[in-house]
This record gives C-alpha cells, structure tokens and sequence, in this order.
C-alpha cells in the first residue's frame, strides 16, 4: 500500500521516508505558563487542560534541556536501539517567553546531533514577529514543527472550553509560519461538549483547505482537577464507546486529505487523571481495532476527500 501496512498517512511512515529510519519523540518541559492562565488571555487555562499543561508526559521544568533528552535517550534505548529523536517542547505555550530565552531553549536542544527536528506546541496568538524570526532562523538549521491547538472551528465550543483566541488568529499564524516554510501540526478533540458528527467534520474540511501539513485527532479526555472535571460531574455530557469512537474516526479518516500526516489518532492520558473514557486507556487495542476496521471496511485516507 501507499503508506506501508497501513491504511493512512502515519507520521511513523512520513518519519522513515524522510529520515530513512524510525524516530524517536523526546518530551520537554521549557518551564513556560500560558497566556490564558496568567491573564493575558484568560485565567484557568482550557477548560479541559490538567495542572501540567498537557504536558503530562514532559520532563522536569527543574531539569536543564540537555538533561531532559538525556534522560528520555536512557529511557528509550534501554527498550530499543535508537540512533534519532524529535525534541517535542510540550507543556504549556512553549513560544511564551522572552525571545533570547527561547533561543537558549531551542538552541541547547537541536545542538544534539541525533536530534532531527525541533517540535514546538503552541498557541496561535503567541507568534510574535520576534518569535516567528527566530522559528525561521532555526527552521534553517534543523527542520522546525509548530504544533497549533485549534480544537475546533466553531466558535461557540471555542468558547465553551476557552480557548481564548478567534479563527481568523490561527489563519494568521498558519500564513506566517508557512511563509517561512515551517511545518505546520494542528491539534483537533473530537466529540467536544455540543459538536455533532456533522460539526466536526465541518472542521475536517476547513482543515482540508489550510496549508497544514500535519493533524492530531483526538478523543475528549476527561481528566482529575481539571474544570472540565466538575462540568462532567454536574452535567455529564456524551462521551462515545470504543467502537462509536472509531467508526467516526475512520470517517474523519477517509475525509481527509491523503497529503496530511496524520500524528495522532488516539490519546492515552495518564490512567491516575484518566475519569471518563477509560477504555482510552488500552491505545492497543482502540489502534488493533481501528486499523481491522478500516481494512474490513476499505477505508483509507482520502478516500472520501476524492469522492
């Protein structure tokens, strides 16, 4: 098949065409906050977000750039031989510094030699032309990939979970990262408080359209101390079963365009935050059944986008 054994354009298989091996994410804590927590653009933070800032996964704020990697080499070629890595700032708003500070970040980071790309999460209204500057001296260096948090085009959910910016900010930062031909990542949650089938799809399509290069599909999570949490708790709101879960998300699938790389299909957050759904917590058996289903059914990616 076009993209190996699998039916959809998977970042393992974009990373081995490109680096002629298999590569390794490394995640990294830049100890930065974010705008819609400290006020600048809100206060608590997105309504789904834990304490750590999605960054659940990420090293020590505590520890130095070089440390992190250090220590997350040790942890996977104790597993594995591994000889190439991504350095994936994810916590936080991790362009929400000082430009100077983010240098030093990024810099210590791809001086690794065995790192391969730079990975940046963040927030379109935190793009500043002094950041995206620097974003396009780097991208110069090692290839740099700006993962932006949409969620959803609708601006009443938009709302909802506070994301804190309009639309027309995420079309600005896509324009002006790729002008420098940075590559661009977007995050979507499916199934969101109030989204219908047909709303997210909505967003598919518009997403179909942007100059992107890379999305994360992903199951609304639930987690502890989060404000989410208490709304789930007073009004518990929809949450699909596996197999619902899947057959739209080979929908999703099949509606996208076959140029995108798809980088997440699924989400496995932390089983001690982990309320509602818990069978999220089993990624190998949702992608074994994901990938059956789409082969008993003949989907693949595009198929629907071509019509």
């Amino acid at each position: 098949m076009r993209w190996g054994e699998k039916r959809y354009h998977s970042l393992d298989f974009y990373l081995k065409e490109t680096f002629g091996e298999k590569v390794y994410k490394i995640t990294l804590n830049g100890g930065m906050t974010c705008p819609n927590r400290d006020g600048r653009a809100g206060k608590g933070g997105c309504i789904f977000c834990s304490a750590k800032g999605s960054g659940d996964f990420a090293g020590s704020a505590h520890s130095s750039i070089s440390e992190q990697i250090a220590h997350g080499k040790e942890e996977l070629t104790g597993k594995r031989p591994v000889h190439s890595y991504i350095a994936y700032f994810q916590a936080f708003t991790n362009t929400y510094a000082p430009v100077e500070r983010l240098r030093s970040l990024y810099m210590e980071a791809i001086a690794d030699p065995e790192v391969k790309v730079l990975s940046i999460a963040t927030r379109p209204d935190c793009l500043g032309e002094d950041v995206l500057s620097l974003l396009g001296e780097l991208n110069q260096i090692k290839p740099v990939w700006i993962e932006l948090g949409l969620q959803t085009i609708h601006p009443d959910t938009a709302s909802f979970i506070r994301r804190g910016y309009k639309l027309s900010v995420f079309e600005q930062a896509v324009r002006s990262l790729r002008a420098l031909g940075i590559t661009v990542i977007v995050h979507t949650i499916l199934f969101l408080p109030g989204e219908s089938e047909e709303r997210m799809l909505q967003t598919i399509d518009y997403l179909n359209h942007m100059d992107i290069q890379g999305i994360k599909l992903q199951l609304l999570h639930v987690l502890k101390d989060t404000d989410l949490a208490g709304e789930y708790a007073k009004h518990p709101f929809y949450i699909p079963d596996m197999d619902t879960y899947i057959r739209f998300l080979c929908t999703c699938v099949s509606r996208l365009n076959p140029e995108i790389v798809i980088h997440r299909l699924t989400g496995d957050g932390p089983k001690e935050l982990l309320i509602a759904p818990q069978w999220t917590s089993n990624k190998r058996t949702v992608l074994n059944t994901l990938h059956r289903y789409l082969k008993e059914n003949d989907i693949w990616q595009g198929k629907e986008y071509y019509g």
